[in-house]
């Protein structure tokens, strides 16, 4: 091999040697930004779903979650529904301990359901907005929010209810549109602290209901139980609940009493 075709050999190594690590080099810069990239993501997702999820707090508007208070006070509070053919199993409990509870209905099922709201109404019971159809309120349009409060603060009120009518999103879940649609019509959302009934599919008898919701009320509280649709080991925990944080010196009263 002569000089001259020695020294391009050599040229062409290191070119091809410079090249390789310029290939490299871009390879880890782009799998760095993915990483990069891909923590930003699942990070901003988290964040996203502790705001969805947080039962304390929203992005606008006034949320109430349990009030501060030394006095034994809370407030037993009801989600769904109703159905009428539940309603006794429900009430009666209510009227022989002459509890007052809050009703979060749905508009979807007032309609449907006129003796429960009659006897709810009747019985001296606050009633409150669940939404029309209880979806989920987090990535839904302004319209939708309205389609779903609007038409059901209307069947409430067509029952003759006249009382306060807060709000209650389904699941709890709330991000961004919810939130400022509630704050721009000056409603306030009332989420819960104890609510301990199973949906993951265990079985779950009505005494650990009640012990879990015992157990973990304090002053101030509000409880949150779902007792429609058949749930009659919901139903069966109502009266002894009661009794026992009677028993524990508590007092019960409505949301807005709470509240106030």
């Amino acid at each position: 091999m002569t000089t001259t075709s020695a020294i391009a050999s050599i040229d062409t190594m290191s070119h091809n040697s410079a090249a390789s690590a310029s290939r490299r080099s871009r390879r880890r810069h782009l799998l760095v930004g993915t990483a990069i990239t891909l923590v930003v993501l699942f990070v901003f997702a988290y964040g996203v779903k502790r705001v969805i999820q947080t039962r304390s707090w929203q992005v606008a508007g006034e949320l109430i979650s349990q009030v501060e208070t030394d006095e034994r006070v809370v407030a037993l509070t009801f989600d769904d529904g109703p159905t009428d053919s539940d309603a006794d199993a429900v009430l009666d409990v209510l009227a022989d301990r002459g509890v007052p509870a809050t009703f979060y209905v749905n508009g979807k099922d007032v309609e449907g359901n006129a003796s429960a709201m009659r006897r709810i109404i009747e019985d001296g019971h606050e009633i409150g907005n669940h939404t029309w159809s209880h979806r989920r309120m987090a990535f839904v349009s302004p319209t939708t929010v309205a389609e779903e409060i609007e038409p059901t603060d209307d069947a409430i009120r067509a029952t003759g209810y006249d009382g306060p009518l807060t709000f209650r999103p389904p699941h709890g879940q709330k991000l961004l549109t919810l939130p400022l649609y509630l704050a721009k019509h000056d409603r306030l959302t009332v989420t819960w602290d104890v609510a301990y009934e199973d949906w993951s599919g265990n079985p779950q008898s009505s005494d650990d209901i009640i012990d879990a919701t015992v157990e973990n009320t304090q002053p101030g509280s509000i409880i949150l139980l779902h007792p429609w649709f058949g749930r009659t080991n919901t139903q069966k925990a109502i009266g002894p609940a009661i009794d026992r944080l009677k028993d524990q010196g508590y007092r019960f009263v409505t949301v807005s009493e709470l509240i106030g």
